[in-house]
């Protein structure tokens, strides 16, 4: 059986406590880092982002369709300024001249109807643009609002952070003073069941939080003070004393 000095024994709760404290942090560190209003958030800008993309390619086809527009109109129009010319210059057999006016006709209902168009296109461009800026906006909002909360997130797992390093360096600090036979213990004990040490008190098994059994209890108080002892339901180092046994 493992020995130590009850007095080591019992400073080993002060090295549980900061373990104790780190893994605590560590905690406190992975519940700020999954925040539920950032990620309801995130998944609320995706959705918003999504929609951006969607108006936004609907405002370049626009673009693209107002443009095709644009050119029929005035390859409509230099036609037409053509054959006016040609029906001014008044050289023509009058059959030419009839056929000319004929066209121009034509030419200016075609001119019409893609008027028509162009004005239809620029109507579905403006109201997508409208659409694109409200989306913009909100997204932009949402951007700002995300950042914040990501900046107080940040701030709080910082804090954590040198807190949990603090620790960790009287944790080490404190750890160079055991034996090497006893922090080896203490360490392989705290890998296998996540607690090193416990204390004993009225009873009581701090590493498992339950009553000991008489029997169990009867056990315990036959090894020396200096034996290494454990919890039969935990398996942490029990730390006891003459006043927690009782």
């Amino acid at each position: 059986m493992a020995k130590a000095p009850a007095s080591e024994q019992l400073r080993l709760l002060d090295l549980q406590a900061l373990d104790s404290k780190v893994v605590q942090l560590t905690r406190r560190a992975a519940a700020a880092a999954k925040n539920a209003d950032i990620d309801a958030l995130q998944e609320k800008l995706g959705a918003v982002e999504a929609d951006l993309v969607a108006v936004s390619t609907e405002v370049s086809d626009a673009e693209r369709e107002l443009k095709r527009a644009e050119t029929d109109v005035e390859m409509a129009e230099a036609r037409i300024d053509r054959d006016q010319r040609r029906l001014d210059s008044g050289p023509g057999s009058p059959k030419d001249l009839t056929a000319l006016q004929h066209e121009l006709v034509s030419l200016n209902k075609r001119r019409s109807d893609l008027e028509d168009v162009e004005l239809e296109v620029m109507e579905r461009l403006e109201a997508a643009r409208d659409r694109q800026q409200q989306i913009q906006q909100a997204s932009d909002a949402l951007r700002e609002e995300l950042g914040g909360l990501e900046k107080i997130r940040d701030q709080e797992l910082a804090a954590i952070e040198a807190e949990k390093a603090e620790v960790a360096a009287r944790r080490r600090e404190l750890a160079a003073t055991f034996d090497p036979g006893l922090l080896a213990v203490y360490e392989k004990t705290l890998a296998l069941r996540g607690v090193g040490a416990a204390r004993l008190f009225h009873g009581k098994s701090g590493g498992s939080g339950m009553q000991l059994s008489p029997g169990d209890l009867a056990d315990l108080k036959k090894p020396a003070e200096d034996d290494i002892v454990f919890c039969p339901d935990s398996g942490c180092i029990l730390v006891r004393s003459a006043e927690w046994s009782a």
